[in-house]
């Protein structure tokens, strides 16, 4: 059996904001759109379905932004701990941490500076730092030589 990934969703409360931070401050691209209606709704298990699907890519990896108009977006923009079952976090590449985490603020996301981890291994030094998007998604910046 052969299986590959497709991508990964997640659902946002302002498309454009999200776009505008994915884009912008991680280097993402926008790519192709679709309006989504009841005939995904079983799949979702939700009734009454109506979104926008966004999708941007970097490289290999696509993300569905997934915008819902109906039924309304539920639960909280924070950030998840750590250690909660399901996915954790995005982790992304990047020449300067610094940089990139300024550009996340200056888009909406937050800097959790508390985690930033910065250690030598051998004769490289290895950087790391928290943020998250508007919506609370945990985003990983790491610095790691190539």
């Amino acid at each position: 059996m052969t299986t590959s990934v497709s991508h990964v969703g997640i659902c946002v409360s302002d498309l454009e904001r999200s776009l505008s931070f994915y884009c912008d401050a991680l280097g993402f691209s926008v790519a192709e759109s679709h309006e989504v209606g009841d005939e995904f709704g079983r799949l979702m298990e939700l009734d009454g379905v109506v979104l926008r699907s966004q999708f941007v890519r970097h490289g290999a990896v696509a993300l569905e932004l997934l915008h819902f108009s109906s039924p309304p977006v539920s639960g909280e923009a924070v950030r998840r701990p750590i250690n909660q079952l399901g996915l954790t976090h995005i982790s992304v590449r990047v020449d300067d941490v610094d940089a990139v985490a300024a550009a996340v603020q200056s888009k909406g996301g937050a800097v959790v500076a508390g985690t930033r981890t910065t250690f030598e291994a051998g004769d490289v030094v290895l950087d790391f730092l928290y943020c998250t998007d508007p919506d609370g998604v945990r985003i990983e910046l790491m610095r790691l030589p190539d």
